[in-house]
C-alpha cells in the first residue's frame, strides 16, 4: 500500500466533505485511480467524514481487492467506479454521493436540466440524466449506469441512490459534484416560482467558451 497515495485518498474524501455537496451521514466514497496501473485506491469506510488513510483500501480494476479490508456494503459499489474508468481513460477520480438536492431528483428519477449555466461551463450542457434503477452493485444497475452517461458528460444520478462524478483529477471531480448539488438546488428552489428555465441550448456553448478563456491556468474546463 502506497500511504501518500491513501493519504491523498482521505484528503479527497475531506475535500468532498468541505465542499457541502454531502449527506448529514456523510455516506458515500471516493477513489482515485493509480498512474501507469490498472488498480485504485478506494474508500472503505461507512462515511467520508474523518475518513482514515488506514481504511483505504487497494482494489483492481477488474474488481479485484488487493490490499486492504473492504466490508461487503462498501464492496458492492466497487463495481460502478471501475466502469467509469473502464469507459472513460482519462478519468483519474470518481466520487459517489448522497448529496441532499441532487439525490431528491434522483429519488424522483428526474433529470437536472441545464438551467445553471455552470452545468454547461463544466461539461454538461445537457444536464444531468438518471440512470435507471437496479440494485446496489448488480448487473443491472452498472449497465444503466453505463448506458445513461451522456458522451463527455462527468456525472450521472442513480435512481433512487444518489449521485456519481468521475473526472480527469479530484479537483475537477469535487468541483462538478459541487455544481451538480447547485443545480439541483436551484432547481428545487425554482419549483415555488414556476419552475426552472433552460437556458437555451444555442447559447449553452457559449458559456463553456467562457469558461476556458477565464481559466488561466488550463484545469478548469470539461
Amino acid at each position: 500500500m502506497d500511504k501518500g497515495l491513501a493519504a491523498q485518498v482521505a484528503d479527497i474524501a475531506q475535500r468532498v466533505v468541505a465542499s457541502g455537496a454531502i449527506s448529514a451521514n456523510g455516506h458515500g466514497n471516493v477513489s482515485v485511480r493509480v498512474p501507469g496501473a490498472e488498480e485504485m485506491y478506494f474508500t472503505a469506510g461507512p462515511s467520508l467524514r474523518d475518513h482514515p488513510a488506514s481504511k483505504v483500501v487497494r482494489v483492481g480494476l477488474d474488481g479485484t481487492l488487493l490490499e486492504g479490508d473492504l466490508p461487503p456494503i462498501q464492496g458492492a459499489v466497487v463495481a460502478m467506479h471501475t466502469a467509469m474508468y473502464a469507459d472513460n481513460p482519462e478519468a483519474g477520480c470518481v466520487l459517489h454521493t448522497h448529496s441532499p438536492y441532487a439525490t431528491a431528483y434522483a429519488v424522483a428519477r428526474r433529470p437536472i436540466g441545464c438551467w445553471v449555466e455552470a452545468l454547461a461551463m463544466f461539461g454538461l450542457p445537457g444536464g444531468v440524466s438518471v440512470a435507471e434503477y437496479g440494485p446496489r452493485g448488480s448487473a443491472e444497475a452498472i449497465a444503466s449506469i453505463r448506458a445513461a452517461v451522456t458522451p463527455g458528460g462527468p456525472a450521472v444520478l442513480l435512481a433512487n441512490h444518489g449521485v456519481l462524478i468521475f473526472h480527469r483529477t479530484p479537483d475537477l471531480a469535487i468541483l462538478v459534484g459541487s455544481v451538480v448539488e447547485e443545480a439541483a438546488q436551484a432547481g428545487i428552489n425554482a419549483g415555488g416560482l414556476g419552475g426552472p428555465a433552460e437556458i437555451p441550448e444555442n447559447l449553452r456553448a457559449a458559456a463553456l467558451q467562457r469558461a476556458m478563456t477565464f481559466d488561466s491556468r488550463g484545469t478548469i474546463h470539461a
